[in-house]
């Protein structure tokens, strides 16, 4: 991949305004459970930072998917992933569908207003009982007159407590057909029967509110569909390529920005007379850990390119989402073993890191859905 000046401009641009609005308030926003959203994304908005990809039509860039990943590894430095991923929601997650097969209508009334950054997004999809398998979410609309009336609950919803509207996946068939009787609906969370059941006590993502939401017979337009009726599974696949590299992107960077600062601890920590770094095993295993992040960068540029040159990502991204799952789940704890002490306490950069990077190998889909996609790709799945 090669980067241009323009994507250099970006990151630059990027940094600035993290720099600026983020990480000097990260600690704060992290010891009160919650950051204000509406702020930070004004201040990305400012910059033209939450558009890169879309339609300048609708107020983005208009930028190939390039952009968005170089600005995805800018993410990476925020001090917490809590605040990356809300972001990263608001870009790539509930508003891909809105742009490419939104009305005008929901368009000028949703789409713009969370580009410009007055509108905070969500994406409703897991479920208690439906993650990373989407297709068993049990969520309903039905139709009433011209409207739909929705019940139902949705969990792990980040910027659920302070989001104004969320992009809902939603069954709105009764066939036996998990894969065409859904739909996605743009749902204004101020609308009656609309309710946040509780924000989620997290281990890591302190300052990203994740909320439980529940919906009963909540009353929303049909106009309000994005796209066609039994499309909604469709939609949403669509984007999930572009969502996992998108969290590939900014994975490898916080593991990257983890390492170095371990490697600045090693070089000043003494022991038995001599700096921690230059134990052998200490400096093979940083060796390993930095090749590694080498790897699934590699793989990602690769990724990129394949996209951009309009061919099937699915089996790319998904080993690179993959990997950088496993390497999220193993590098941060064997970082924390070098720090002693330090590991445990909560103020430490590297202890968030160690409570944090867990997730990758969850959200977005889960390390074994991976396997398994990538299984179907190499056409080595069992058929049923």
């Amino acid at each position: 991949m090669i980067w241009t000046q323009e994507h250099e401009e970006l990151r630059r641009l990027t940094r600035a305004v993290i720099n600026k609005h983020v990480n000097p308030f990260v600690d704060e926003w992290e010891a009160e459970g919650i950051f204000p959203a509406h702020k930070v994304m004004k201040a990305f908005a400012d910059a033209g930072l939450l558009g890169i990809g879309k339609s300048p039509d609708d107020g983005g860039m208009g930028l190939d998917l390039s952009y968005e990943i170089a600005f995805a590894e800018e993410l990476g430095t925020i001090s917490t992933m809590g605040i990356c991923s809300a972001i990263g929601v608001q870009t790539n997650m509930c508003t891909p569908a809105l742009a490419n097969h939104g009305s005008d209508r929901l368009k000028v009334e949703f789409l713009r207003p969370t580009i410009a950054g007055d509108l905070v997004g969500c994406i409703g999809v897991s479920e208690a009982g439906a993650g990373s398998d989407v297709a068993s979410l049990k969520t309903t609309a039905r139709k009433d007159g011209g409207d739909y009336i929705i019940n139902g609950s949705k969990m792990w919803i980040t910027n659920g407590i302070q989001g104004d509207w969320i992009c809902l996946l939603v069954n709105t068939g009764t066939e036996n057909a998990p894969h065409k009787n859904k739909s996605l609906i743009v749902v204004p969370l101020d609308t009656p029967g609309v309710s946040v059941g509780k924000k989620l006590d997290k281990v890591g993502y302190r300052s990203s509110d994740t909320a439980l939401l529940f919906f009963d017979d909540v009353r929303i337009p049909q106009a309000n569909r994005i796209g066609e009726e039994g499309r909604g599974f469709i939609y949403q696949m669509e984007q999930f390529q572009e969502e996992r590299l998108f969290v590939v992107a900014r994975s490898w960077r916080m593991l990257d920005i983890a390492i170095s600062e371990t490697v600045d601890y090693l070089r000043q920590r003494i022991a038995f007379g001599k700096p921690l770094l230059d134990n052998q095993v200490i400096y093979f295993k940083i060796a390993e850990m930095q090749t590694r992040i080498e790897g699934v960068r590699s793989l990602l540029y690769r990724a990129l390119e394949v996209h951009l040159d309009g061919q099937d990502v699915t089996k790319l991204a998904s080993m690179a989402k993959y990997m950088i799952g496993r390497m999220s789940m193993e590098i941060p704890m064997e970082l924390t073993q070098f720090w002693g002490g330090q590991a445990m306490m909560n103020d430490t950069f590297i202890s968030r890191v160690h409570r944090e990077a867990r997730q990758t190998a969850v959200g977005g889909g889960a390390n074994e859905v991976m396997l398994q996609v990538i299984a179907k790709q190499m056409g080595i799945f069992p058929k049923s």
